[in-house]
């Protein structure tokens, strides 16, 4: 099989595939003594070698609190909040915050936590991370395989139909998303506002954000991807990532993680946020 699929997780410095990734790009990596790139194979009985050049380590320690949803020994959910990247070559990520607000693994393959898939800057809600190797492996698998289902919910702008799948193509790739308007209501500026659950079936970059504005009914507060003279500014983008449901591929329980709408949500729609919650009786 190739590298960069084999390789994922096996390193403590490149633990994510987008990590190994920029490994490979780099010329960090070599099987046997030769540099490696994502077109080699793996075979069995290889020598891998990671060898990171070492940098001046950063005179700033970066303090950001972060609310814990669920941990155990292998993963742990966090609130993401608004305006802070998942990950990247910034000072302020999560994934940089994560090790100072969840215990370390107990576990003999401990490793620094990760996150295992991303959310926009400007979104909130839950954000998986790994706490193991084998778990950060086993969870970006998960992902790929299409067996974390997710539940997000935005507020959109426009006259909905009820209920639709927008299946537009995202990057030349085939994307596909469900929606469900639950209530609406009346706004002199926008002409009508939507609370839509929403249930991506892949997994593209921005794809919520995209596919809703194809259909003419994007996401308030939406700067990218919204109309010009509908851009709601200094209010944040209305776009939540509320549950993640997937079997624990170490205990094998069936897990159902949640994070609390927003109060921005609630105040548009205070009744039927306050009944979704009512109904919405899973936990841990």
């Amino acid at each position: 099989m190739r590298l960069q699929e084999y390789g994922v997780g096996l390193f403590k410095s490149a633990l994510t595939k987008s990590a190994l990734k920029k490994a490979l790009k780099k010329k960090y990596i070599t099987v046997n003594d030769h540099i490696a790139t994502s077109a080699t194979f793996i075979n069995g009985g290889e020598r891998i070698t990671l060898a990171i050049p070492k940098d001046v380590s950063p005179t700033k320690t970066l303090i950001f609190p972060l609310t814990v949803i669920f941990e155990d020994d292998y993963l742990a959910a966090i609130h993401k909040p608004a305006g802070i990247l998942v990950s990247g070559n910034t000072f302020k990520t999560i994934g940089k915050a994560l090790a100072q607000n969840i215990m370390r693994s107990t576990l003999f393959d401990a490793t620094r936590p990760q996150p295992v898939h991303r959310l926009d800057f400007a979104t909130t809600g839950i954000l998986l991370a790994g706490k193991t190797s084998a778990s950060i492996r086993a969870l970006n698998q998960l992902f790929e395989a299409k067996t974390i289902n997710k539940t997000y919910y935005a507020v959109t702008i426009g006259h909905m139909d009820t209920e639709g799948k927008i299946t537009s193509n995202i990057d030349d790739k085939p994307s596909q998303s469900h929606y469900k308007v639950l209530s609406s209501v009346d706004s002199k500026r926008f002409g009508q506002l939507n609370l839509v659950q929403l249930n991506p079936l892949s997994g593209r970059r921005h794809q919520l954000r995209k596919h809703l504005f194809s259909i003419n009914h994007p996401i308030l507060g939406d700067k990218t991807y919204g109309i010009s003279d509908l851009i709601l500014n200094g209010k944040g983008l209305y776009l939540h990532a509320y549950s993640l449901s997937f079997k624990h591929p170490f205990t094998k329980e069936t897990l159902y993680l949640k994070d609390d709408f927003p109060e921005r949500f609630k105040k548009l729609f205070p009744s039927k946020i306050a009944e979704i919650m009512a109904n919405d009786t899973s936990h841990l």
